[in-house]
């Protein structure tokens, strides 16, 4: 069960409740993460201008954010956020195969060399202790300029606070994520675990 009960919608500020159906309307439902953020509004003020800056105007394509988000999730294994960035991949055109692929990004044939440098990146900071490199930088050197590095380091920070924030709490995964993240992946790929204890 969540640790700290999400608030409901109707116990939010007008102002609010707008603002997240902004949410409701882009993903098809507004994530309990979001929810119990909402007992501090000024912290889910803050945390949404952050996403919006994210997955914005960008230097780099957004499927691939989401595919960096996903891996950073499977380093520190969150399988909370691992169900929202992938079914946010597909959400934003990624191919479903590629989806699919994403744990074996290394050897899939579907990842190309720029891609698998930002997501071996990924996946080494998002290790306890952090495993990022030199070497990690120097391989995204020849495919990206200082722009899109810091917005790849952006999508890893971002969850470093996500990924906290919902194995922390045990955040209840909601029924799109969960369903999207079971008829894609193995059981021994995802597990939803103490995401999915009330469904």
């Amino acid at each position: 069960m969540t640790r700290i009960t999400p608030l409901a919608m109707d116990e939010l500020p007008d102002e609010t409740q707008a603002a997240l159906k902004f949410s409701e309307n882009l993903m098809g439902y507004v994530p309990n993460s979001v929810m119990t953020m909402a007992h501090w509004p000024e912290l889910l003020g803050a945390f949404r201008g952050l996403v919006s800056v994210i997955y914005g105007e960008s230097a780099i394509d957004n499927g691939l954010k989401r595919l960096i988000g996903a891996v950073v999730s499977a380093a520190a294994g969150c399988q909370y956020c691992k169900a929202h960035t992938t079914l946010g991949a597909r959400d934003v055109g990624v191919d479903e195969e590629k989806v699919k692929a994403v744990w074996d990004y290394q050897s899939s044939v579907l990842f190309t060399e720029a891609e698998r440098a930002a997501l071996d990146l990924a996946f080494a900071a998002g290790q306890v202790p952090n495993a990022a490199t030199d070497q990690h930088f120097k391989a995204l050197d020849a495919f990206y300029d200082a722009r899109q590095k810091t917005e790849i380091m952006a999508v890893i920070s971002m969850f470093g606070f996500l990924n906290r924030w919902n194995d922390s709490l045990a955040t209840a995964l909601e029924d799109k994520p969960f369903d999207s993240a079971s008829a894609l992946y193995k059981p021994d790929q995802w597990q939803a675990g103490q995401h999915r204890q009330n469904p």
